[in-house]
């Protein structure tokens, strides 16, 4: 029996072959979409899953204490010597690790000279984590000069050679050992390195009592079966109980939730890519939903034709269970062959997917899961796209088909309307999305930054660069190739370190919590960046050797303290430091360019330092003066490459990630278009034959051909008109919530849902009017005279 429903099946695909290949057509596409989406929202969702401890393993967050405004501030950088104390102090935390920002390093071994990025941590990392050992054990750490490296940067640096217990010269100063290769880090996970050494030469003694100063990432390893909520209150005070002028505490944050759950508002996480992942899942499931409602209108379309095979069939006893069982199997061989063809498109593709989403995915084929889900897939595809049609075929009464008084009515609302109209809200919905995310973009990138981004240039400091740094900054000078240089703590780029305990005069006691963005510069800070100074005076120790107790504070700083007179006010920092503010600069963006702009204080410091920039000089081609400025670095930084990096790349870095999400919603905007429109043209062809003999009727009595033409695309354009008016309200909602995550957002305009509603229906218009003209334009005839 099922052999001959599969007989059937395929014959009924062959005799309408324009149908059927719509229908797959338009299947497969949706398929293909929505796979792509699910395979990157796999990875996403097992984003640091693969750890053999991930159920036990937790990050260190600060939460401040409520601010007079009611709010609740929380951060992941986290002071040095919090692990230490977590792991003495309290039995429910098996282990504890730090870990450092990435930095670059240079690596020497016999002729070869690579630089890498890695990772500074304690030497638990290894086991607490699961980044399998090649070579090596989870104590290869244990010796502060030992290293262990990637099996790709193992491979660069030794070739063949068996890595182990090779020396390397690092930074053209120290010796270090490898004791260990791991696997590269795979692409869902949140620690990037080439390479790992032991935070301990980094931790000073001062550091590692440094109870205010969050320099460090915190991670720990629970026993299993701890009670998360009760220890949360047990180590909430571990600050406080060591610095009392700290007001804030600690809390665990799950690995479940690093990278889907990692923005917090007033102390509770909120969202993060998980809203993202919602985003694509919803596209996902709207693609797949509107290919099944193109095989659903489609198949109904098609029901006169194959009216009276239903009469016949009940008529010699088939029952109505029996023609569902027809109809689906018609359904589900269509979905195998969509499912097939998918499979092919989604190889084609997934190159040019991957490029789009910056990550490199792949396809495990082998796994059985795989196979299971997407048979799954397949079933239940074809079964929800042909459900409405088998049993609206199967509803057929046999005595009026076969007398052939079976005729489709015309209704004010059909389920056919229902579902264009869906279809096409669906679309349009998208659009408004589209749009809305771009000009969300669009509005963030052209936010004043604060500083003039054109010609600064960046360059990693090290000890050769430190040590020669004047002579270094008088030759860029000198040739010509900067107008101006400045060391600086971090990238201009990077919102790096925070801080908080200050004191001011009149201060407000709630705000001993309030936390700061702290810089530091060697001077010449506002001129090398363009800052604009509102008040006082740049850092410069040639000019004032005492600058080192010199702070800088922008506009946010300024408010949030509460100064009238900020310059020669004195601020104490958590040490206990004086220092004197010799200027106020406008507010400029460190963070997030959608986030409101933190207070900051820029500190004048000779040691602190890890960036140098300069600003190339405007009246000399960029080429010939990095070309000077190379020749200049190898004079001083012999050993290192010159490696330089333009800030205005490292800013537009910050959109990188709303970039791809808008490109994402347009591919599968547009993909979605493209099904729909495929169904739509089929349906435009549907009617056009079954009213041929009408428009020959119409067309010998005189009607014109832009006459029929708007006969028939009449209808359709009615529906579309619908589906604006449906999603307008749909597409603001999504957006309005979609928006309230960006502080700095754009309001939405009524003019985008008309330019959306007026795309839709030109589309829907040159889609129709193809089949539109072709039948106005056919010989009235052949269909009148069959009669």
């Amino acid at each position: 029996m099922i052999k001959n429903y599969f007989k059937i099946a395929w014959r009924n695909l062959w005799k309408n072959k324009g149908f059927s290949f719509i229908n797959i057509a338009g299947l497969a596409t949706g398929m293909c979409g929505a796979i792509l989406i699910f395979t990157w929202v796999q990875n996403e969702l097992s984003f640091d899953r693969f750890h053999k401890n991930a159920d036990n393993l937790y990050k260190v967050w600060n939460k401040s204490d409520k601010d007079p405004a009611g709010n609740i501030y929380t951060w992941d950088i986290t002071s040095a010597p919090i692990a230490p104390e977590l792991k003495q102090k309290f039995p429910e935390i098996k282990a504890a690790a730090r870990v450092y920002w990435p930095n670059d390093r240079l690596f020497n071994y016999k002729e070869k000279s690579i630089v890498a990025t890695g990772l500074d941590v304690d030497p638990q990392f290894l086991s607490m984590f699961s980044f399998p050992m090649v070579n090596g054990s989870e104590h290869a750490l244990d010796d502060p000069k030992g290293i262990v490296l990637s099996a790709s940067l193992a491979k660069s640096i030794f070739g063949s050679e068996d890595p182990t217990d090779k020396v390397l010269r690092i930074n053209d100063k120290e010796n270090y050992k490898v004791t260990g290769v791991v696997n590269d880090p795979p692409s869902n996970t949140q620690f990037k390195f080439d390479y790992l050494v032991s935070i301990q030469p980094l931790i000073g003694t001062s550091e590692a009592n440094n109870w205010g100063n969050a320099s460090f990432n915190t991670y720990v390893q629970l026993e299993p079966g701890t009670n998360v909520a009760a220890l949360d209150n047990k180590i909430k005070n571990i600050l406080r109980d060591h610095d009392p002028g700290l007001h804030f505490g600690i809390f665990l944050h799950p690995s479940s939730k690093w990278h889907l759950n990692s923005r917090f508002e007033n102390g509770v996480a909120v969202g993060g890519a998980i809203e993202t992942v919602r985003i694509l899942l919803g596209i996902a499931g709207l693609i797949l939903l509107v290919a099944c409602i193109n095989f659903m209108n489609l198949s109904t379309a098609q029901s006169e034709k194959r009216g009276k095979e239903v009469g016949v069939r009940k008529v010699i006893g088939a029952n109505r269970f029996a023609i569902i069982k027809q109809f689906l199997t018609e359904s589900i061989l269509i979905t195998i062959i969509s499912g097939v063809l998918a499979v092919v498109l989604v190889q084609l593709t997934l190159p040019a997917f991957n490029q789009l989403t910056g990550i490199n995915l792949s396809i495990n084929y082998s796994s059985p899961y795989l196979w299971l889900s997407g048979i799954g897939f397949i079933l239940f595809t074809g079964l929800l796209a042909g459900s409405y049609p088998a049993f609206y075929l199967s509803s057929f009464r046999p005595v009026k088909v076969l007398k052939g008084l079976f005729k489709a009515k015309a209704q004010v609302i059909s389920p056919r309307k229902v579902l264009v109209v869906t279809q096409f809200t669906v679309a349009i919905v998208l659009i408004i999305s589209t749009i809305i995310i771009y000009q969300q973009i669009e509005h963030v990138q052209s936010r004043d930054n604060g500083y003039v981004r054109n010609n600064l240039v960046e360059h990693p400091v090290n000890d050769a660069i430190n040590k020669s740094f004047d002579a270094l900054k008088n030759d860029l000078l000198s040739s010509g190739a900067a107008v101006a240089v400045s060391k600086t703590s971090m990238s201009v780029t990077i919102d790096g370190s925070q801080g908080s305990g200050f004191n001011w005069g009149d201060m407000d006691a709630s705000h001993k919590e309030a936390s700061f963005s702290r810089f530091g510069t060697t001077g010449d800070f506002v001129k090398t960046f363009g800052f604009k100074l509102i008040a006082g005076r740049d850092i410069d120790f040639n000019k004032y050797p005492s600058d080192s107790s010199a702070v800088i504070i922008n506009e946010a700083a300024v408010k949030l303290m509460g100064l009238k007179d900020p310059v020669g006010q004195t601020v104490i920092n958590n040490g206990g430091s004086r220092m004197t503010v010799v200027g106020v600069i406008k507010n400029f963006i460190i963070g997030s360019p959608s986030q409101d702009i933190n207070p900051m204080m820029v500190f004048g410091s000779k040691r602190w330092s890890n960036a140098l920039t300069f600003r190339l000089n405007p009246n000399k081609r960029p080429s010939e003066s990095l070309k000077a400025a190379e020749a200049i670095f190898k004079k001083y930084n012999p050993a290192y490459p010159f490696q330089y990096s333009f800030v205005d790349q490292a800013y537009a870095a910050k959109f990188k990630n709303e970039q791809r999400v808008g490109k994402i919603a347009f591919t599968f905007s547009a993909l979605t278009i493209i099904i729909s429109c495929l169904g739509l043209f089929g349906l435009a062809a549907y009617v056009a034959e079954s009213r041929s003999k009408e428009i020959g009727i119409r067309k010998v009595l005189g009607a014109g051909i832009v006459n029929l033409m708007q006969l028939l695309t009449r209808d359709f354009v009615v529906l579309v008109l619908i589906s604006v008016l449906i999603a307008a309200p749909i597409g603001w909602w999504f957006m309005s919530k979609w928006l309230q995550d960006f502080n700095y957002r754009i309001q939405i305009s009524w003019t985008i849902f008309l330019y959306s509603g007026l795309v839709a229906v030109l589309i829907a218009v040159i889609t129709v009017s193809f089949q539109a003209a072709k039948a106005a334009l056919a010989n009235p005839i052949k269909s009148i005279k069959t009669e």
